[in-house]
């Protein structure tokens, strides 16, 4: 058997001649081909690398491949480091300086652009490419292997790096039009603050209005420490046009910061209609960041000034951000600053102002049971995504699944959440893509997917220091979920924070998913009291008629807890009907097999209640399960019937999808706290589904529950 390298193969050499001359049928010749996607997905699995990137980095290498899966994520390995060197530095010394400045260029050069960036010496460049380090493809030139290119330019010392890259600076300006992206890239890594300073502001707003939201910050944080070299006008709105991008991608607190920055320029300027428009622009993210109170003071001081300021475009701005940020606490007022802001934006031509104003007004009709407004946030949605405004097309995919969620339109949400994500992701719009994830985990927690739910959630809250007004969205389903397996000490300290916040940023949606889960808790404990108090706040707040699906839900567990509660009118039928006491009826109007289980639970059928209490076990919803067991026991069934041998089981112990996760965790020798590290849990959480695997597996001992789980198939 005879092994060699393609491109390590010269014309002139021996081997050459050799290889001409095994010919025959007795000469089988195999050319490996590289790894695909999928062969590559298959190898990462179960590790922290990406599959795609290391696909893109890799080109399915297998040398590269299987090196960097042996180490940290994100770095480049020392054998693969040492392995391109010294392939690299057996380059001649005319070729060796020519491939270090393509080192420095992360994509594939235009053969005229790397025509003139090297001038009468690009021919050199043969030698590389006859080498196998570059390759020449659709009209370009570049490294054969991106880890490739990266490992050379690593090794370069920091003065010829930067030497480098200016050099592709002047290639650059001498384009008309210059990329400006790629400009701009060099330029930072030159660290040539003129060019920064004079094409940064102009090339992160292109990146933005191309939908390229990382880009543009990126392109904004690149020229911010040299911004005190533009004009006081330029700065203000460099100033605020990088508050915005830093909003879209959920930095709040940071948006706020860098957006008072450029209030206290557009004051010195004493223009009121810029000024006006800054305000507003902050008083988003002061109130996404969970501060309502000065947001409608920003809004209330930019209506003063655009009243001065006699602009028709600006007073637009004004009534849609008023109604905007009173949507949830005074839906009339809202539905007239609407309707008065899209009229005026259609009269200055301000479409996307227009569409943005019919988003909130189907928000706003939603509430009051108006049911125009889903009708409204598809148009504006469709509008939107028509213009190219993607900030506003993601704000119609957040509207709209919030709507969907709040009316119980589960089957139509799921195709929301699956376009929306996918907008959010492509665009880097973060703040909406956590409102849509933390609508996804609703969603799976109403499918059964609580495994999902909780990895889902447990991600988002530890990925955000403080998602702000979001927080009273994902930390009360994640509460909840958390009672449900049987965690409520820490579950109780985070309702009773989220509560606190939402009546804080009178957000009504908050309250009610925070109370929602409150109620909940009062059931699970036996806390009639604190049901009672719950019940007394509800009966003191004018609750809008078009949330009759999440009050239902609320008044339901406070029915269960054992308050004499009767159906409203307006309540979603589903909790309705168990109220009344049907609940095949219930079970049947409801996905949600948890619900399913409780409607069951309360039934006084012991066939029903048996199942109920199946259901339950599997769910791993313990709580739950206690209580369906003592009502089960009040109809005089002492002990548990066994379940039939054909229940819907995934495996043949019964494990959840996380129980054999943490199983084969568990199997390989790793601590609990190793375990919660790994998937993203609580040490409890794991400790409890330790417990359970070895209950259902019927062992006492980690060791054994491994050996079982061998013996099973299940690891």
């Amino acid at each position: 058997m005879l092994t060699y390298r393609p491109d390590a193969v010269d014309s002139r050499a021996s081997l050459r001649a050799l290889l001409g001359e095994l010919r025959g049928d007795r000469i089988i010749r195999i050319e490996l081909s590289p790894l695909s996607l999928t062969a590559v997905a298959a190898l990462a699995a179960g590790s922290t690398h990406n599959a795609e990137e290391l696909h893109s980095l890799t080109k399915g290498n297998p040398f590269y491949l299987t090196e960097t899966l042996a180490g940290p994520s994100g770095e480049i390995p020392v054998t693969v480091v040492d392995a391109v060197l010294a392939r690299v530095g057996s380059l001649s010394d005319h070729c060796l300086p020519l491939v270090e400045q393509l080192s420095v260029i992360p994509s594939q050069l235009q053969l005229d652009f790397a025509e003139r960036l090297l001038g009468k010496d690009f021919e050199q460049l043969a030698e590389a490419e006859q080498r196998g380090v570059l390759v020449l493809e659709s009209g370009g030139v570049g490294f054969r292997h991106e880890i490739a290119r990266r490992a050379t330019e690593q090794q370069l010392p920091e003065i010829r790096r930067r030497s480098l890259n200016a050099t592709v600076v002047s290639a650059l300006l001498q384009e008309e039009p210059p990329d400006l992206s790629r400009l701009i890239h060099h330029a930072a890594q030159a660290r040539d603050v003129d060019t920064l300073v004079a094409y940064a502001p102009q090339a992160a707003r292109a990146s933005s209005a191309a939908g390229s939201h990382q880009e543009a910050v990126a392109t904004f944080e690149a020229v911010t420490p040299y911004a005190d070299r533009l004009p006081p006008d330029e700065r203000a709105a460099f100033l605020d046009d990088y508050a915005w991008e830093l909003h879209i991608a959920h930095r709040l607190s940071d948006a706020v910061q860098v957006g008072e920055e450029a209030i206290k320029l557009r004051e010195r300027a004493g223009e009121p209609a810029a000024l006006a428009e800054t305000l507003l622009r902050v008083s988003r993210s002061q109130y996404l960041s969970g501060d309502t109170k000065h947001a409608i003071t920003g809004i209330e001081r930019a209506g003063r000034l655009a009243e001065s300021a006699d602009s028709k475009d600006v007073l637009a701005s004004i009534s849609a951000y008023r109604g905007m940020t009173v949507t949830q606490a005074r839906q009339g007022h809202a539905i007239e600053e609407l309707q008065r802001a899209r009229q005026l934006a259609l009269e200055v031509g301000r479409t996307d102002l227009a569409a943005l104003c019919l988003n909130y007004l189907g928000v706003t009709y939603s509430y009051v049971g108006n049911p125009e407004g889903l009708r409204l946030i598809h148009e504006s949605l469709e509008s939107a995504l028509a213009s190219g405004d993607h900030e506003s097309a993601a704000r119609g995919y957040t509207s709209l699944a919030a709507v969907l969620y709040r009316e119980g339109r589960f089957a139509e949400l799921a195709d929301c959440l699956d376009a929306g994500l996918e907008f959010t992701h492509e665009h880097g719009i973060w703040s909406h893509s956590y409102d849509l994830e933390v609508h996804q985990a609703q969603l799976d927690l109403r499918l059964g997917r609580w495994d999902a739910a909780e990895t889902r959630l447990r991600r988002l809250v530890a990925s955000t220091g403080d998602p702000g007004m979001f927080a009273v969205y994902s930390r009360p389903v994640l509460a909840r979920l958390m009672l449900r397996q049987d965690e409520s000490a820490e579950a109780e300290d985070m309702l009773a924070a989220s509560w606190k916040r939402a009546w804080a940023q009178e957000s009504l949606i908050g309250v009610l998913y925070t109370g929602v889960g409150g109620a909940e808790w009062t059931w699970l404990s036996g806390r009639r009291d604190v049901a009672e108090q719950l019940h007394k706040t509800a009966t003191e707040q004018p609750i809008p008629v078009g949330l009759g699906f999440i009050v239902g839900e609320f008044y339901y567990y406070l029915w269960r807890a054992g308050l004499e509660i009767e159906p409203f009118e307006g309540c979603a039928e589903v909790y309705a009907a168990a109220m009344r006491g049907d609940w095949e009826r219930a079970v049947a109007l409801t996905e949600d097999p948890y619900e399913q289980a409780l409607f069951k639970a309360g039934s006084g059928d012991v066939e029903a209640t048996t199942q109920a209490i199946w259901a339950l076990d599997e769910l791993g919803a313990r709580p739950a399960a206690s209580l369906a067991r003592a009502e089960l026991a009040k109809l005089g069934v002492k002990r548990l019937p066994r379940r039939p041998a054909a229940a819907t089981r995934s495996n043949p112990a019964g494990l959840t999808a996380r129980q054999i996760d943490v199983l084969r965790l568990l199997a390989a020798g790793r601590s609990n706290n190793e375990i919660a590290a790994e998937l993203v849990l609580s040490v409890r959480t794991v400790d409890h589904h330790v417990s359970a695997i070895l209950l259902k597996l019927g062992v006492p001992t980690r060791r054994q529950a491994a050996s079982t789980a061998a013996s099973l198939g299940l690891v």
